[in-house]
């Protein structure tokens, strides 16, 4: 029976254990957007992970979901996260960064410029802006078909500058309420031209993202996170099964490293997406688990089940050594919930290896 300690080939790279460290916001990089050292470091602890994706990376600036996020998009953001990728590879890890586009998600505050979605209909939410705490999500402007050609280049520069900063490869964030999700959503996205309207048409702008960037830097290199049904930032998908086989067929022929799907449906959708997805298939708990999202058992599960590689989040904010944890069944630190968004190194750094 497979095991989360057993290795696995994923494309060019051979992982040591089937354990994911997904990617989790934690806003510590310098207001524009460059990788410090304290993220350096926070992310060489994890190294034990198989595989590392880090905290969402901006491709553009029109595309900050948040303060004091890294981005990709410039040549000084290239140059700081060379530090980050460096100190992983040194202590043996592979690392992949994840790339996101707010869309919607986002304020003017954030990073002075106004947010662009699929559609003009707004988020009934509040942003966090920094200094001017949450505000009302304001009323996006709606990309025209060029514009949505331009994000779809904007990640494929951003991808170029990723492997020029040192990682082995990027995740697509195509889940959680962001830009690609919401070109999927059937609420936010009520376009009438090719990128909206029918399956076809919302998928359309997913599917382009992860063509050029498999162009960019080899489909080997490039994973996509999706969250079917899922309602993060207020996301209806009407047609869940639908509008996933959908995706999943038109990914398929671009050869991409692995499909990562949050847990978040139910459980035959996913045994449908892993039955159709032909190379890697990640899992991750989700939030639906409240605290399984750290559980052996499910984990075992779902390897049995035919997942390949298991991410898990929260357990390795306070366990940088999960994987050893894991390994010989030893607690889990409790993370501290304050320190999770921002802050200094206190709950970022300071987190105690299991001692035995």
């Amino acid at each position: 029976m497979t095991s989360i300690f057993d290795s696995y080939q994923l494309g060019g790279f051979k992982l040591p254990n089937r354990i994911v460290m997904s990617p989790m916001t934690r806003n510590r990089a310098t207001p524009d957007g460059l990788a410090t050292p304290s993220m350096a470091t926070y992310y060489a602890q994890r190294a034990t992970a198989g595989l590392i994706v880090t905290e969402s990376t901006q491709p553009s600036l029109q595309g900050q979901s948040a303060p004091y996020t890294p981005g990709l998009h410039n040549d000084e953001q290239v140059a700081a996260w060379r530090a980050v990728t460096a100190a992983v590879h040194a202590n043996g890890g592979r690392i992949f960064t994840q790339l996101l586009h707010a869309g919607r998600v986002s304020h003017p505050e954030i990073a002075g410029h106004h947010p662009v979605a699929p559609s003009a209909i707004a988020l009934n939410a509040e942003v966090f802006t920094g200094s001017k705490g949450l505000l009302p999500a304001p009323v996006p402007r709606a990309l025209s078909a060029q514009e949505v050609r331009d994000q779809v280049q904007a990640f494929a520069d951003a991808a170029r500058r990723a492997i020029d900063a040192g990682f082995d490869g990027v995740e697509l964030q195509g889940a959680s309420g962001y830009l690609i999700q919401q070109f999927l959503s059937s609420n936010a996205n009520q376009r009438t031209d090719a990128y909206g309207g029918s399956v076809t048409g919302r998928i359309r702008f997913a599917v382009e993202v992860a063509e050029a960037v498999a162009d960019a830097i080899g489909a080997d290199r490039v994973g996509i996170r999706v969250s079917p049904g899922g309602q993060v930032w207020e996301m209806v998908e009407d047609d869940v099964p639908q509008l996933y086989s959908a995706l999943i067929d038109a990914l398929a022929p671009i050869g991409l490293a692995y499909l990562h799907a949050i847990a978040i449906t139910e459980e035959d959708a996913l045994f449908a997406l892993r039955k159709a997805w032909p190379t890697t298939f990640i899992v991750n708990p989700g939030g639906r688990f409240g605290p399984r999202y750290t559980d052996r058992a499910w984990a075992d599960q779902w390897l049995a089940n035919g997942a390949d590689l298991i991410s898990f989040g929260r357990a390795y904010i306070a366990n940088p050594d999960l994987v050893e944890r894991l390994r010989i069944g030893a607690p889990l630190n409790e993370s501290d919930r304050d320190t999770w968004y921002g802050g200094g190194d206190a709950g970022y750094l300071d987190y105690i290896s299991h001692q035995h």
